[in-house]
């Protein structure tokens, strides 16, 4: 099995900001752990992070015919990114979005996700 895990913008700064939802670890740390993880489980993955939409869109359709699934943290394009729905729609992967903090319990604003749309599941707020 192959997994694709896509982080989006801002998940480069773990460690750095706002520490007291993030915690202090940073992105390398979580990169390891996804690794870790598939290593334990005996499945390959690839992890990839970008701050632009269009790249996030790119690599979810290179995916195709490439990869068992996808697991996705759009971070803040879990909010307004119609094109990253679409991509994932597009290439009928298995996915699923994650997210380290509790969205639902954050502003109005991040209660709404138009990559679950797309998402088999979504797991938020169990940091790693």
């Amino acid at each position: 099995m192959k997994l694709l895990v896509i982080n989006g913008p801002n998940l480069n700064m773990l460690g750095i900001r706002e520490k007291h939802l993030y915690g202090a670890q940073d992105y390398a740390a979580l990169c390891d752990f996804i690794r870790a993880q598939a290593q334990r489980l005996g499945v390959e993955v690839e992890v990839f992070q970008s701050n632009h939409e269009g790249a996030i869109v790119d690599r979810i359709q290179e995916a195709y015919q490439k990869v068992d699934g996808i697991v996705i943290n759009p971070a803040a394009y879990t909010h307004t990114s119609v094109a990253i729905l679409d991509a994932l729609k597009a290439v009928s992967i298995p996915a699923c979005e994650v997210h380290l903090t509790d969205v639902n319990a954050r502003e109005d604003f991040r209660k709404i996700s138009y990559a679950r749309l797309a998402c088999d599941r979504t797991f938020a707020g169990y940091g790693f």
